[in-house]
């Protein structure tokens, strides 16, 4: 079975959304067009856990809901294996530069920030995140935090790789991406993934330098795989790191932004 919605008008042509059913569960569909297809594309989200169908730019709607209804056998085993979300709440644990830390609350704090990490030394001590005030805040606290920590260690690990090539990003963004860990815009803008801050910091800094040496080259040339390897000796170690690990990551925080 199929529905069809759109956001704006239920008479409108074109729809934001459809749905499919398949053995009593029905699965939402999102619909993206793009120049740049040249098939359908299925793709469930981890961070979201939704669909998204890609098409070309002028391809049968029609056709795509059949495409879809085809496949949705498929989209209910995907979504069932999805993992669990891990919230940011007291108690839970959280990974920091590769490093499993604990939320706990902060009882008394005063001053020093809303969050306070701290790397318990001994085999059998356990890192902590420490957190003021209510634990309803935690959450939002959290991932505040690992935010700013992000911006912090991607902006120095920027600025050290510019200079070993003598070029300069015109601005550096964090946002919480599904797709892509980091990207080089042509006007030379830096994006990455706050989520980076939770991998091990070399897994970041090969991130940065992968996206600096964009700034010289704009593409994935051997020049451009040479100059990203000058930079990051970690090269294969992150690569190997993020395709066994990564899309764990998207795990933390899910649902709490």
């Amino acid at each position: 079975m199929l529905r069809l919605f759109s956001r704006d008008s239920p008479t409108a042509k074109e729809a934001d959304f459809f749905e499919v059913s398949h053995s009593g569960e029905t699965y939402r569909i999102h619909v993206r067009r793009t120049a740049a297809a040249r098939r359908f594309t299925l793709r469930v989200r981890t961070v979201t856990r939704d669909v998204v169908l890609t098409l070309p730019a002028r391809a049968s709607l029609v056709q795509a809901k059949s495409f879809a209804q085809r496949h949705a056998p498929w989209i209910g085993v995907k979504l069932r294996r999805l993992p669990e979300n891990i919230p940011f709440e007291v108690g839970g644990i959280v990974p920091l530069r590769g490093v499993a830390h604990r939320i706990a609350p902060r009882r008394g704090a005063r001053g020093g920030g809303a969050v306070v990490a701290e790397r318990c030394a001994g085999v059998r001590g356990e890192a902590s995140l420490w957190v003021s005030g209510d634990a309803a805040f935690a959450p939002r606290r959290v991932q505040d935090f690992l935010i700013r920590e992000a911006r912090r260690d991607l902006e120095a690990a920027v600025a050290r790789h510019a200079a070993a090539l003598g070029v300069k990003p015109r601005k550096i963004t964090l946002r919480d991406t599904s797709s892509r860990w980091g990207s080089c815009s042509a006007s030379g803008s830096l994006n990455f993934s706050w989520r980076l801050i939770l991998a091990p910091h070399f897994v970041l800094d090969y991130l940065a330098a992968h996206e600096v040496a964009h700034l010289a080259h704009m593409n994935h040339s051997d020049a451009f795989w040479a100059v990203v390897r000058r930079l990051s000796p970690d090269l294969d170690a992150a690569e190997s790191w993020l395709k066994v690990n990564g899309a764990g990551l998207l795990r933390f925080g899910a649902g709490k932004k």
